[in-house]
C-alpha cells in the first residue's frame, strides 16, 4: 500500500507516493485503489484522461457531487488547489505541487475544493471521479484571482475561453459556493 497523507494546508486533500517497479523495460505504477479511500463510495467511476500542450492552464473547477483522484500519465504538470467552502477551517487557502514522471503521486481533492493544472511540459494527466459527468455540476473560479492568489509562477497560460471568463471569488454568489462535506 502507498503512503497516503493529508495536506497540511487544505481540509480534505490527500496525497497518494505512489510506489513504482521498474527496471530497463521500464516502470510499473498502481494508481488508483477504491481501498485508499474507504470513506468514499466508488460505485459510479468515470475514468477520464487530459493531454495537454506545454503552457496550458486548465481550470480552476470545483463541484458540488463529485470528487476527483488525479494522477499525471506522463509529463509533469503543476497543480494549483483553493478551497471555496466557507465553513471549512481551511476556506481561501491554497496549495500548489508539482506532480509528474519525477514525482509520482496521486492527489485526492474532495468537494468543493476548485483545482487545476498547468502543463509544464506536455502532459497526459488521468483522473477518476465518483461520479458520472453532469455538466450542472461544473462550476469555475478565476484561475488568477487575486483574492485567492493561487501561486502558479506563470504569466500567460493558454486558456480555454470558458477557463478565461470564469468569475472571481468575490463575484459568486454564497448559493454557488460547496459546503464542507465528510471526506
Amino acid at each position: 500500500m502507498p503512503e497516503i497523507s493529508d495536506s497540511n494546508v487544505i481540509e480534505g486533500v490527500q496525497f497518494v507516493a505512489l510506489r513504482a517497479f521498474g527496471d530497463d523495460r521500464g516502470r510499473f505504477l498502481e494508481t488508483f485503489r477504491k481501498e485508499w479511500f474507504p470513506q468514499r463510495s466508488w460505485a459510479r467511476v468515470q475514468s477520464n484522461v487530459s493531454y495537454s500542450k506545454a503552457g496550458v492552464l486548465r481550470g480552476l473547477h470545483y463541484h458540488f457531487y463529485q470528487v476527483d483522484y488525479w494522477f499525471c500519465v506522463n509529463g509533469t504538470v503543476q497543480v494549483g488547489l483553493a478551497d471555496l467552502r466557507p465553513d471549512s477551517p481551511t476556506f481561501r487557502r491554497t496549495e500548489t505541487l508539482e506532480i509528474g514522471e519525477h514525482n509520482a503521486s496521486g492527489i485526492f481533492i474532495p468537494v468543493g475544493v476548485a483545482h487545476g493544472f498547468l502543463a509544464l511540459t506536455e502532459a497526459a494527466l488521468a483522473y477518476n471521479v465518483d461520479n458520472y459527468y453532469d455538466n450542472s455540476d461544473e462550476h469555475g473560479v478565476a484561475w488568477d484571482d487575486p483574492g485567492l492568489a493561487v501561486d502558479w509562477n506563470w504569466s500567460e497560460p493558454i486558456l480555454s475561453d470558458r477557463d478565461r471568463s470564469n468569475p472571481a471569488l468575490a463575484e459568486l454568489a454564497a448559493d454557488r459556493l460547496p459546503r464542507l462535506r465528510p471526506a
